[in-house]
């Protein structure tokens, strides 16, 4: 399973972070060929669903997820969200921690991915590409 960790620092108040990495329409709309569909109905909370499809034309791959940890931040207390990735060609995780520090806020992105048919050596390059794209839809969702 390929691992990787972003970490970032920003000037924004924790709310507007928590508000930016908690949005999944503009997280697709930083990745390449990517959109969002089948979304749980009403505010996320844990037990929500939706699926990031990335395709060009009507070839894809359809990556459905969950929510199986949702806490928000309070005041500047640290908020937290998990999601399990639960398709037939992506697995894995991702959590995304907002940590309030001092005028401004960290995130720290941790993500293991398996991607079928991809032997497990080849796990360091997955990782190299997921810090490298994840990491710049983070920029994105963060202004940066």
């Amino acid at each position: 399973m390929a691992s990787f960790r972003l970490t970032r620092a920003v000037t924004l108040p924790i709310d507007e972070v928590w508000r930016r990495v908690t949005d999944w329409r503009a997280h697709a709309a930083r990745m390449p060929l990517t959109r969002v569909s089948d979304m749980t109905g009403g505010p996320t909370r844990v037990g929500s669903t939706f699926t990031v499809r990335s395709a060009v034309g009507p070839v894809g791959i359809d990556d459905p997820m969950e929510v199986v940890e949702w806490q928000p931040p309070e005041g500047n207390a640290a908020g937290r969200y998990r999601l399990e990735k639960r398709g037939r060609v992506v697995r894995g995780w991702a959590e995304v921690e907002v940590l309030g520090r001092g005028s401004g806020t960290v995130v720290v992105w941790t993500e293991e991915l398996r991607i079928a048919w991809v032997p497990g050596f080849l796990d360091r390059l997955v990782a190299r590409v997921g810090r490298m794209v994840f990491g710049r839809a983070l920029n994105g969702l963060l202004g940066g």
